[in-house]
């Protein structure tokens, strides 16, 4: 068993970072400024990243599994990367006019992945997501939208619906509730928005043809993080899309995450051909970038040649060079054998964690896919996201498993989707199985809580 780098007792943070929240705590509402930091019970912050570990403000070490939220598939200070930024922050940061960088990463995008005809860069997934449901509006000229219960495609109001919520208020099995994620939010945009449940083709295809008079867009994240990390069923997909063509309703493919899981995407891995994707996240080299992509016809929306289009899109910082240089030189890394040695050691890894459980006879199970990977405390694997939320014991269990990785320096998200990355080898995840491992050999105290 790995020794602990921490010496602080129970997944304690030190004390430069309770110094750091408490100055934060001065300056921000709940002392952080996104919802999505972990913090048990404060956060840990980091100092710097290496490769594919971290160090915290107290000098302590870490495998990062998070990965900034996926983002950094080559893990922290990438060379080219620096390299690349560096010579662009000697040129300039921004510009009012394009430059060559854009088109630079413009036509690598293109070219690998099919579908893409045509791209437009914005800053953010959540960007992407909102002028990809606008131009489905201009170009369809409806305005409702069809998407998947649980799944988050960022923090526009229509595709905010349903991304969280549970028992109390999800709904009837055959007629999922459309659910406000926030308090305020427009009943207009609720009754404008299709809750469908993941992986069930019959009740999907009966939805989508109920409204498809009004429906512009089917909103798919071919593999939901959020909502289990399950891949689709063959069946689920060929449903929505023959529905959707069908009745001229276009699919967006949403890859903010899953671009990760091949060279060409996860929507060619699984058969979905979106007539508009978005992207994010490893696109940028870990800076700060969106992308709306997918047929020439559908994206003329966008087109201001002739006059105003059907939906303006600007953005100040849309396509800066920083970004675009940075997300060049991350793609060109990315090439059929950086992917192949993800996808061999996510495969190894989930079987690892696999073999790990079969041996305890643990309630737990492992999804995922390439570079992606979650746990479950759950005996079955779920196939959508109402056997995926973690009851009582089971969110527990999970808030315990993160401690015990921290403990012996690994960070992982609790409950969600974990990554690897481009650095990490097979004694980086050998780590990981062992870690899991102890777990489930130490803590039968929680285990036993658990449903089987």
């Amino acid at each position: 068993m790995p020794t602990s780098p921490i010496a602080e007792g129970h997944n304690s943070v030190g004390h430069h970072s309770r110094e750091a929240f408490a100055r934060a705590r001065g300056v921000f509402p709940d002392g952080t400024t996104r919802v999505t930091i972990e913090r048990d019970p404060i956060p840990r912050y980091m100092g710097r990243g290496e490769g594919a570990y971290l160090i915290d403000l107290d000098g302590r070490r870490f495998l990062d599994l998070n990965g900034n939220f996926t983002v950094l598939i080559h893990g922290h200070g990438f060379p080219p990367v620096v390299e690349a930024v560096i010579r662009q922050l000697q040129s300039g940061t921004c510009f009012a006019n394009p430059t060559l960088a854009e088109i630079d990463l413009a036509e690598l995008i293109c070219e690998r992945v099919p579908g893409v005809e045509t791209i437009r860069f914005v800053n953010t997934g959540t960007e992407a997501v909102m002028f990809a449901v606008k131009a489905a509006r201009a170009f369809t000229g409806r305005s409702a939208i069809a998407k998947i219960e649980g799944a988050y495609h960022g923090t526009y109001d229509w595709v905010e619906v349903s991304q969280a919520s549970g028992p109390a208020n999800w709904g009837a099995p055959e007629a999922p509730a459309a659910v406000p994620s926030y308090r305020g939010m427009p009943d207009s945009v609720l009754s404008e928005v299709i809750t469908l449940r993941f992986n069930d083709a019959v009740l999907a295809e009966q939805l989508i043809e109920a409204n498809a008079s009004r429906l512009a867009a089917i909103v798919i994240d071919p593999m939901p993080g959020r909502a289990g990390l399950i891949p689709p069923t063959p069946e689920f997909v060929a449903a929505v899309q023959q529905v959707a063509r069908k009745h001229g309703i276009l699919i967006i493919g949403d890859e903010v995450l899953n671009f990760r899981q091949g060279y060409e995407g996860a929507s060619a891995r699984y058969g979905l051909k979106p007539d508009l994707f978005t992207f994010g996240k490893i696109i940028g080299g870990g800076l700060p970038i969106g992308a709306i992509a997918g047929r020439r016809d559908v994206m003329r929306v966008f087109d201001a040649s002739e006059g105003k289009p059907g939906v303006p899109q600007g953005g100040t910082f849309s396509a800066n060079p920083l970004s675009m240089v940075a997300g060049f030189a991350s793609m060109q890394a990315l090439d059929h054998a950086a992917f192949a040695h993800l996808e061999s050691l996510g495969d190894r890894l989930r079987s690892q964690l696999d073999a790990a459980v079969a041996r305890h006879g643990a309630p737990f199970s492992i999804s995922g896919a390439a570079s992606l990977f979650r746990i479950h405390p759950k005996a079955v694997l779920p196939r959508e996201t109402r056997e995926a939320v973690l009851m009582g014991p089971e969110a527990h269990a999970m808030l315990e498993l993160t401690r015990t990785f921290a403990e012996h320096g690994i960070i992982i998200p609790n409950g969600a989707g974990a990554c690897l990355s481009t650095p990490m080898t097979t004694a980086d995840t050998d780590l990981v199985s062992t870690v899991f491992e102890h777990f489930l050999a130490t803590r039968g105290d929680l285990i036993e809580r658990l449903p089987r």
